[in-house]
């Protein structure tokens, strides 16, 4: 890709990454291409297709917590490490709404644009997970693709606002049934004040 052409593509992942931020992975690719100062026809002919523009932006992403997955396994405890990726991948797919689903779909679809990337973000947790469960730090019942759908579902937690306000206490009671008895804190430190009772109870 020519200079220009690259500078046009990062230009119109980085507007198209603050856009989706805001209003969700349905987000309008004519708002996308009006808010970078293109027109609609410059958008797909970078991106022929929003899975096209969405699995370009994810990429990047996923491809970080693949590395941070690396890293972590290199210099934590097996523990730690595993719930301090899944923190970073709650994260990301609470800041892109309605990725879950998307994600959960691309997984088993191998002709989707964001199969690979997503098989790949996986797979780091998934060894993690193993990790963990090798040095006795986790439960064996579970496996990466439980891990990846307790994960999903607290992203879907926080973007419900009704909900939102219990998803630090629910990662934390999650995170503790995922460790085995005796395996460190979850968060050392971290404080989360208990969301209020609803009238539902």
């Amino acid at each position: 890709m020519r200079a220009d052409a690259r500078k046009n593509h990062d230009h119109l992942l980085t507007v198209a990454g603050t856009v989706v931020t805001e209003q969700g992975v349905d987000a309008s690719l004519r708002d996308i291409a009006r808010r970078a100062g293109v027109g609609l026809a410059t958008l797909i002919r970078h991106f022929p297709t929003r899975e096209a523009l969405l699995e370009a932006l994810l990429r990047t992403r996923f491809d970080e917590l693949a590395e941070t997955a690396a890293a972590l396994a290199a210099s934590d405890a097996p523990d730690d490490a595993l719930l301090s990726w899944l923190r970073d991948f709650v994260a990301c797919a609470h800041n892109y709404r309605g990725v879950v689903a998307l994600m959960t779909t691309a997984i088993e679809d191998e002709e989707s644009a964001l199969h690979a990337s997503c098989v790949t973000m996986r797979a780091a947790g998934t060894r993690l997970l193993t990790r963990a469960q090798a040095e006795g730090r986790a439960r064996t019942d579970i496996d990466g693709t439980d891990l990846f759908a307790l994960g999903a579902s607290l992203a879907w937690l926080s973007d419900q606002p009704a909900l939102a306000p219990r998803a630090g206490r629910l990662f934390d009671v999650m995170a503790s049934a995922i460790l085995t008895p005796g395996a460190g804190p979850v968060f050392p430190g971290a404080e989360h004040t208990p969301a209020p009772a609803s009238p539902m109870g």
